[in-house]
């Protein structure tokens, strides 16, 4: 099945590249975000949208109508959230559109979760993981903030962890059922390139030949006491969402 999959991908990638201007045009797309979204659609099975991007006048300011807006660029307007979609045609036609657009995963469902805090406290925390023989999955990672990958969760579930905290501090955040996360390789909302710090590593075939079901994830109680201990006390975690 990946082997189909992965043949799709190659022939949408050989005929979107036909369409593309003679290079040093104006509107010449931003190949890499389209070959994230297509890779991350129809490979791996993640649900995908364009975040709205930043305003064509000013490159500081998110495109939406908020000139307030807490993470500029780096959030769904339009489409929404719910448009979030693994059709490749579809993911196709958005970033033909919009080659500049970020690339958002809708996180929850079927779809993994993540865990993020401040990239320092993060390092350490992944540092402790490691030493502990803690097998992890994808990290994204910001200049200001990584985000761990991990299996889908419920509000529920993640609710009942929680509760057994002393505390929790706010620079620690969950992107759960309903959320999104901002994925490489993006414009971080303040400034840099949003980066793979560990890249997916998809799970290999079955012996019969069937998908090996994508990137291997952990499961939310694997990480979460070190992420908490990490983020308690981190410099710059204060409640501004700057992914």
């Amino acid at each position: 099945m990946r082997e189909i999959l992965g043949r799709r991908l190659q022939r949408l990638r050989d005929r979107l590249k036909t369409l593309r201007p003679a290079p040093g045009q104006s509107g010449d797309p931003a190949l890499p975000l389209l070959d994230a979204a297509l890779t991350c659609a129809t490979l791996r099975r993640w649900p995908v949208l364009p975040g709205v991007g930043r305003s064509g006048g000013d490159s500081g300011r998110c495109a939406c109508p908020d000139p307030d807006c807490a993470v500029p660029g780096a959030h769904p307007f339009d489409p929404g959230l719910l448009a979030a979609t693994t059709d490749p045609r579809m993911v196709a036609w958005w970033w033909t559109n919009r080659p500049a657009a970020p690339v958002l995963l809708a996180t929850g469902g079927s779809a993994p979760c993540a865990v993020s805090l401040p990239a320092n406290a993060a390092a350490r925390a992944v540092v402790r993981l490691d030493a502990q023989g803690m097998r992890l999955g994808p990290i994204v990672a910001t200049p200001t903030r990584w985000a761990l990958l991990v299996a889908p969760y419920s509000l529920e579930r993640l609710g009942e962890l929680l509760y057994t905290k002393d505390h929790v501090p706010s620079s620690l955040r969950f992107h759960g059922e309903g959320g999104y996360l901002l994925l490489p390789p993006s414009p971080a909302s303040g400034g840099g390139q949003v980066r793979w710090e560990r890249a997916p590593e998809d799970d290999p075939a079955g012996p019969d030949g069937s998908d090996g079901g994508g990137p291997w994830l952990p499961e939310i109680e694997a990480v979460v006491h070190a992420l908490v201990e990490a983020s308690t006390g981190a410099s710059g975690g204060g409640s501004r969402l700057a992914y």
